[in-house]
């Protein structure tokens, strides 16, 4: 065990799970006044279900034992992380006290195991975007359970469990070659065709097309993606699982990559609307962290810039795809993350260098087809079982319990409806107005009950 890498993987897998209540916020400020505790409550509900079921069950299907032809792990090989828990008691020769019995690496497998949840919470908590404004909350968190257990954990298994890592075989995709350092593949490929399926189950939101559904508040948006950058440096770097020069290489990608795709997505809106906004410069950022994921140990840093800037022009220009097609991806999930997910996995076929940690040319360094072929491969793979997979669960919830919101519940606001709440309670803000509780002597306290008249934006 080398206490600096197992630092750095516990200050990683802290910033990873500061993600999730980044991307709360993110997604929180581009909804409706109306939405936005229900759009924060998904994603802090996908960290709830999914930091028990990792831990219950999760982690072995992704990281067991394979079981049949590198598709899935055993899932009861570490279910509740058994036997991953146990210490030196400084008797044993060669071991200090304290230190783990049960290593990845050089960091103990429970630290390791618990990284990978906080990659599960966030992917989970990415698809809620695609069905903001009409997803019951109780559907909801049933659906992050089947879902991270149907297809997020054994999607990891595929890209993730390299042999000899935590078990002696694992995925197909890491057997064969495939380069997806942090989750271009099993984050951001997997998560948007995820959120593209539920839409497409759910439907188009009420005024779709016709009413303007802007975000409430730009600046819950820009703080947001500012947490979401300052989080991916614990996604990509800390996927070396070492304070060493490969998480230095996923560092510097990781920042360049963010910083290009914002300038790549400010072009794009001004050549097409005429002006930059501080919605694309989030999105932009957010474009080229999700395209520089998979390929942050193996592009140059400036062959990260040009992944970045590609993807914040393609990503910018693809979200027009749902108006075009008809599909009501709220908060673009699939032309920022699966658009990105596709471009940043592909490009490391084309934008590999054997220079950088991960040895591999792509085809503009002499690398020929081969890569590039894997990652094609790798890309189609996880977009066709993951749609289809939560196509299945979304119908299978919507015809049971069922997913979407009544009409009416839509119209009145579903943080009245679901939560009983709202995020803005305007009525005491005015002048005069009292604490809770107070009241003139001698009268009486009436019974008052909260409504969406108060909101900021109906």
């Amino acid at each position: 065990m080398d206490t600096g890498d197992t630092a750095w993987v516990l200050a990683s897998a802290a910033l990873v799970l500061l993600m999730t209540p980044g991307l709360a916020l993110f997604y929180g400020g581009m909804v409706r006044a109306k939405s936005v505790l229900n759009m924060m409550m998904m994603s802090f509900g996908a960290l709830a279900v999914v930091g028990v079921l990792w831990v219950l069950w999760g982690y072995s299907i992704a990281f067991g034992d394979d079981l049949v032809g590198g598709l899935v792990g055993d899932p009861l090989q570490f279910a509740g992380l058994n036997g991953l828990i146990g210490v030196h008691d400084g008797t044993t020769p060669g071991h200090a006290a304290g230190e783990a019995e049960h290593l990845v690496g050089t960091v103990p497998a429970v630290v390791f195991a618990g990284f990978q949840g906080t990659f599960a919470m966030v992917t989970v908590a990415l698809v809620s975007g695609a069905i903001a404004d009409r997803a019951r909350f109780g559907a909801w968190l049933v659906f992050a359970g089947l879902w991270m257990t149907l297809v997020y954990a054994p999607v990891a298994h595929w890209s993730f469990a390299f042999d000899g890592l935590v078990a002696e075989e694992g995925g197909w995709l890491a057997g064969l070659g495939v380069v997806d350092f942090a989750g271009g593949t099993v984050v951001e490929i997997n998560s948007g065709a995820a959120g593209l399926a539920l839409a497409l189950v759910l439907g188009r939101r009420l005024g779709f097309g016709r009413d303007p559904m802007r975000p409430h508040n730009l600046p819950l948006v820009m703080l947001g993606a500012g947490l979401l950058w300052f989080g991916w440096f614990g996604f990509n770097a800390g996927s070396a699982l070492g304070a060493n020069g490969v998480a230095a290489v996923a560092w510097i990608n990781t920042m360049v990559a963010g910083a290009t795709a914002v300038f790549g997505w400010l072009l794009v809106e001004r050549l097409r609307d005429g002006h930059a906004t501080s919605l694309g410069a989030a999105s932009g950022a957010v474009a080229g962290l999700v395209a520089v994921t998979p390929a942050c140990s193996a592009l140059n840093p400036v062959g990260a810039m040009v992944l970045g800037l590609v993807a914040g022009a393609l990503c910018a220009a693809a979200i027009g795809l749902k108006h075009r097609f008809g599909y009501d991806d709220s908060l673009d999930v699939v032309g920022v993350h699966l658009v990105g997910g596709l471009w940043g996995t592909i490009a490391i076929g084309l934008l590999a260098t054997a220079d950088a940690p991960a040895g591999v040319d792509g085809l503009l360094f002499g690398g020929g087809f081969g890569q590039l072929g894997k990652q094609l491969l790798a890309a189609v793979a996880v977009l066709g079982y993951s749609f289809v997979v939560t196509l299945a669960l979304g119908l299978l919830l919507e015809k049971t319990i069922g997913f979407r919101i009544h009409p009416d519940d839509e119209l009145a606001g579903i943080d009245q409806v679901e939560h009983a709440e709202t995020a803005y309670d305007l009525a005491t803000t005015g002048a005069g107005a009292r604490m809770p509780g107070s009241r003139p002597a001698g009268t009486t306290s009436p019974t008052r009950t909260p409504t969406h008249d108060t909101e900021v934006t109906p």
